[in-house]
């Protein structure tokens, strides 16, 4: 829902950026393996219940350069590779996240995380199948920046995701009132962009080409 907002806000900084370490010959690719490595450390610190700030610190840093991956993408030319990359690592870190509160304490948080990771695989793939026939049809959108997917606006996006894990480690034992609360919601978001997909994608439907948005 923030997500189009918040790319106007930061572009411009992480285009500069982008541009300066493209420069340097730092690649993509490396800065999207870089940045799901520091999100999978910040899980690691979640699961060991290390320092509250060191997890922050570290899921912060992963997305900051999970947004500078596509600047530097955009300065030195973007690949579908790199694209699916980025999408593979964005997965990966947002399983991590709740898969570590779940390990972190099983007795108590294993439930929660569980309905989380479910909401997220749901939601997923309704992101993922309606992007696919969003290609097939030739619909584009730069709503949520230049993507190699169509990434359709919803309820929950990935700034909402971000403040989500932040909350996480901010307040780790509310995990299971707020995992509860996130889910549902990602479960929403899911069901309406199933209810969009039906107007957009309905057998015989004429092919569309703008950027619809889910009616929440």
């Amino acid at each position: 829902m923030l997500d189009g907002v918040m790319r106007r806000v930061i572009d411009p900084g992480l285009n500069a950026a982008g541009r300066a370490l493209s420069k340097r010959g730092v690649g993509a690719d490396a800065v999207t393996l870089a940045g799901l490595a520091l999100g999978l450390a910040g899980a690691g610190v979640i699961w060991a219940a290390g320092p509250w700030w060191a997890a922050l610190t570290l899921v912060l840093a992963s997305r900051l350069l999970d947004g500078l991956d596509g600047a530097v993408a955009r300065a030195r030319g973007k690949t579908d590779f790199g694209g699916y990359l980025d999408i593979v690592c964005d997965f990966a870190f947002y399983a991590a996240i709740p898969l570590a509160f779940g390990l972190r304490d099983p007795d108590q948080n294993g439930a929660a995380a569980a309905f989380l990771l479910a909401s997220f695989y749901i939601n997923g793939a309704t992101f993922l199948g309606y992007a696919v026939l969003a290609e097939k049809r030739g619909m584009q959108t730069d709503g949520r920046g230049e993507k190699s997917l169509y990434f359709t606006a919803g309820l929950l996006e990935g700034t909402e995701t971000i403040v989500f894990f932040a909350l996480l480690c901010l307040f780790a034992d509310g995990f299971v009132p707020l995992a509860a609360i996130f889910g549902t919601l990602c479960l929403v978001t899911a069901l309406a962009r199933v209810g969009m997909a039906a107007r957009v994608f309905r057998a015989g439907a004429a092919p569309a080409a703008t950027d619809p948005q889910i009616p929440l």
